[in-house]
């Protein structure tokens, strides 16, 4: 189809009215024109022949290119003179074992739900904390102690009552916190030892007095000194200890009876690795000090001097000395301290054999003033002198 404006003018030559309108149709079938070429075009490439078939729904749906997959190379055939492969082919691998069936709804159920966090594995518990149940203490568990200068430890409890056979609780005031292992100890001696003798002397043990246990510090607390087992949670120092009937029998009292501390002494040097109490330092005269201490060749310390019972009321005199007592020695006096006797006068005797006594008398004053007059020494001079 051939179009020009030149044959439009051709074919309705009128006036200038009717050029214009001629014109008007020519460039409306110009644009038809290009509109049918372009639609030509178009359809080629399948897509709609007229610009404005989108505005009203028409546009045909386009095809989608094929999709190009991008050759995957192979791996390259294994060589001959390669060693066999160490593993199983994975067809000769065994499949991993199938989920039971009642997993399978569980999981199908929650789908929406996440994995939960897994808990951390708790620390596995010590021979020595297994041992120590509530059958035997009241020693629940603390965490792991880690201060300076190497104080603390680990494997800690605190102690808080020991449960005795009957059931009865013996209450540690205040609570003492120690190593299970010295816990343990001190449950056991006051179990074995104590209770029973606390039977016989006031219906039983009803608190044990703690001292001090668990505590920083050095040796008798001296700044510098080495660390002491109390730093350690290894150590318990004992006071007393309560009766049921409201009474307190103190260990290092020298009014309570020497064969109740004796025992108590040999209790505790059979038990444990350090035993100090009145004796052994001016620090350890009003308790007695415990402990688990490690040394060479299984060393162990025991001192307790289990001083006499005072007696009930002073004497006021000396005793009498005993007649099967020795004779005492005296000094004997030396030559140098013995005087010579004043010579005496005795006067003349008149013709009836009477001495002159006042003559006498007379005479031997003067001597006896001069012997009895101190002469100052030669010493004494130079020491007044300074």
């Amino acid at each position: 189809m051939n179009c020009s404006a030149e044959k439009a003018s051709r074919k309705w030559p009128d006036g200038a009215f009717r050029r214009g309108g001629a014109a008007m149709v020519t460039a409306a079938a110009a644009l038809l024109c290009l509109g049918m070429q372009a639609g030509s075009a178009q359809a080629a490439r399948g897509a709609p022949g007229f610009p404005w078939d989108d505005l009203f729904g028409v546009r045909p749906q386009r095809a989608h290119k094929a999709v190009r997959r991008s050759a995957v190379p192979l791996p390259k055939p294994r060589p001959a003179e390669a060693p066999p492969a160490t593993g199983a082919p994975a067809a000769a691998r065994p499949e991993p074992p199938a989920a039971p069936p009642s997993a399978a709804p569980a999981e199908a159920a929650k789908p929406g739900e996440t994995a939960k966090p897994t808990e951390p594995p708790r620390p596995q518990l010590s021979a020595c904390r297994q041992a120590l149940t509530e059958e035997i203490a009241i020693a629940p568990s603390i965490p792991d102690i880690h201060g300076a200068g190497g104080c603390g430890g680990e494997d800690l409890v605190r102690l808080e009552a020991i449960v005795l056979p009957d059931k009865r609780k013996v209450a540690v005031k205040p609570a003492a916190i120690l190593r299970c292992k010295m816990a343990s100890a001190v449950a056991d001696w006051v179990r074995t030892d104590v209770a029973p003798l606390a039977q016989s002397l006031g219906g039983g043990i009803s608190n044990l007095d703690n001292f001090d246990s668990f505590e920083c510090r050095g040796r008798n607390r001296v700044v510098g000194a080495q660390l002491s087992e109390h730093g350690r949670a290894n150590a318990l120092d004992v006071r007393a200890f309560g009766l049921a009937n409201g009474k307190s029998i103190s260990l290092t009292d020298r009014s309570v009876p020497r064969d109740l501390r004796e025992t108590m002494l040999h209790s505790v040097c059979g038990r444990f690795s350090t035993v100090l109490g009145p004796g052994s330092d001016w620090y350890h005269e009003d308790h007695i000090h415990l402990d688990l201490s490690e040394r060479r060749n299984n060393y162990r310390i025991c001192q307790w001097n289990v001083y006499d019972p005072l007696p009930h009321v002073a004497p006021l005199l000396p005793a009498e000395r005993p007649e099967e007592a020795p004779p005492r020695e005296v000094a004997a006096k030396s030559d140098g301290s013995k005087t010579d006797a004043p010579k005496v006068d005795r006067g003349k005797v008149d013709g009836d054999g009477k001495q002159d006594a006042t003559k006498s008398d007379d005479a031997a004053a003067p001597d006896a003033a001069a012997e009895t007059k101190p002469q100052p020494t030669k010493k004494r001079r130079q020491s007044r002198r300074l």
